[in-house]
């Protein structure tokens, strides 16, 4: 069987080479790079199973290599290192294409529990979409495997996250799903940080919907959302 391959991206020697033996300890390859500006030339050349990211680096930051490597690849699971906590950073981050993050510091159970956690949410993903597999909402069409929402010949680019609520909200068109079975699917817990990530998402997801009255999120206060496609 051959090993999950990680592009680690860390500028931090001790840190870095914690992290990298402690992950082929468990029978992961791992590419270690220190510097940004290279992250994305070892990219191309390593095709990693996964991405993690520092966000501070020297020369180009982890957003960016983020947002890169997701023009690539829209289905490469990308965890992001970092010592911030402000809203607007992480916000950030997933809009850069990051499907999770994690706050330093962190013990090496955590970041490998997340990793194999968004390894397996993406093959799951991989197994139930074909590349060409298209959603119809009304006038819409929702491209899943390439994260792209199209209407009247105009295509818009999802990010991870709105990709993956849309999903959820598509999967479940018509019904009632609630909050916080959204939360833990998406963000693995209903935490009031992540809540208020999905006030955000949703209100996204309106505004890239605003152009068929047919096709509406309702909010139902306490419970969640339902999501009509007439």
């Amino acid at each position: 069987m051959d090993k999950i391959r990680v592009l680690y991206v860390e500028d931090e020697p001790f840190l870095g080479k914690i992290v990298k033996e402690s992950l082929e300890s468990r029978d992961y390859e791992v590419r270690m790079v220190r510097d940004g500006a290279k992250a994305l030339p070892a990219y191309k050349n390593y095709a990693p199973d996964i991405c993690v990211l520092d966000v501070m680096l020297p020369n180009k930051d982890g957003f960016t290599i983020g947002q890169e490597v997701r023009a690539l690849d829209p289905r490469i699971p990308i965890l992001f290192l970092t010592a911030k906590n402000q809203t607007q950073d992480l916000l950030k981050g997933f809009e850069s294409g990051g499907n999770d993050y994690i706050k330093k510091p962190f013990s090496m159970e955590e970041l490998i529990v997340r990793m194999e956690n968004l390894l397996k949410l993406v093959k799951a993903t991989r197994q139930r979409l074909q590349p060409d597999s298209k959603i119809s909402l009304g006038s819409y069409n929702f491209l899943p495997y390439k994260y792209e929402l199209h209407h009247d010949g105009d295509i818009k680019r999802l990010s991870h996250r709105e990709a993956q609520l849309l999903q959820i909200l598509a999967n479940n068109r018509n019904y009632t799903i609630e909050r916080k079975e959204i939360l833990n699917q998406v963000w693995g817990d209903d935490s009031f940080f992540n809540s208020r990530n999905l006030d955000v998402y949703i209100k996204k997801l309106r505004d890239y919907l605003k152009n068929d009255d047919q096709v509406r999120i309702i909010t139902l206060k306490g419970v969640g959302y339902h999501f009509v496609v007439e």
